[in-house]
């Protein structure tokens, strides 16, 4: 019982700390929506208040790029768009009219973005000092180094064969997470059976009669 409450307990505290997490990070969105009386349009990868802050399409993917004040606005504007004319526009010359103008700004933008290769981009952005991305796949994700680097992957035997698993993202020093094969169906049907009181000859009866 002290187990059962002890663990209960634990589970209860990683809720919270995760619903605290999420109330973090639903920061901006949410003083928005509480003091600007008007809650944001979902806006997928994008930022719900922030714009230019998302994906972009280049000529062969896309990247993510984020300008978070005037002064990265005009660094885009003039070293990647090269149009500094751009940065003073009455439509974008600000986050908030760039917000209210979001469909206009990102195409402006994109128009932009098409031409180059992820490379080029990358490198110009990096040379404007505006913070970047590239857009990965998930076959990108599980080919990502830093998972072989850190030895982030194990093996699990299951009955079409071994495949692989990440380990869960909390790392507890001295314990290794537990990676059982995965078993067949039916393959411990007989040991729960015995362990809630069916004899061996009860057993083969429901097997005979295709219970089990």
């Amino acid at each position: 019982a002290l187990y059962t409450r002890a663990t209960t307990g634990t589970v209860r505290a990683v809720e919270v700390a995760l619903f605290e997490a999420l109330g973090e990070w639903m920061g901006s969105p949410a003083y928005y929506t509480e003091y600007g009386e008007n809650q944001p349009e979902r806006v997928g990868a994008a930022h719900a208040t922030i714009v230019p802050y998302g994906p972009f399409p280049t000529a062969d993917g896309e990247v993510l790029l984020a300008v978070q004040n005037d002064r990265e606005w005009v660094s885009l504007c003039t070293k990647v768009l090269g149009d500094p004319d751009l940065a003073t526009d009455e439509r974008f010359h600000s986050n908030s009219t760039r917000v209210e103008h979001r469909a206009e700004c990102n195409e402006v933008i994109a128009q932009r973005t098409r031409l180059l290769s992820t490379a080029e981009l990358l490198a110009q952005l990096d040379a404007a000092a505006i913070a970047n991305g590239r857009l990965g796949s998930v076959s990108d994700f599980l080919d990502h180094p830093s998972l072989a680097g850190r030895d982030r992957w194990r093996q699990v035997d299951t009955p079409g064969g071994v495949v692989r698993a990440l380990l869960p993202p909390a790392t507890l020093s001295g314990i290794e997470p537990r990676f059982d094969p995965v078993p067949a169906h039916g393959a411990h049907t007989d040991a729960v059976l015995t362990e809630l009181g069916y004899s061996p000859d009860a057993i083969t009866a429901l097997r005979t009669a295709a219970t089990v």
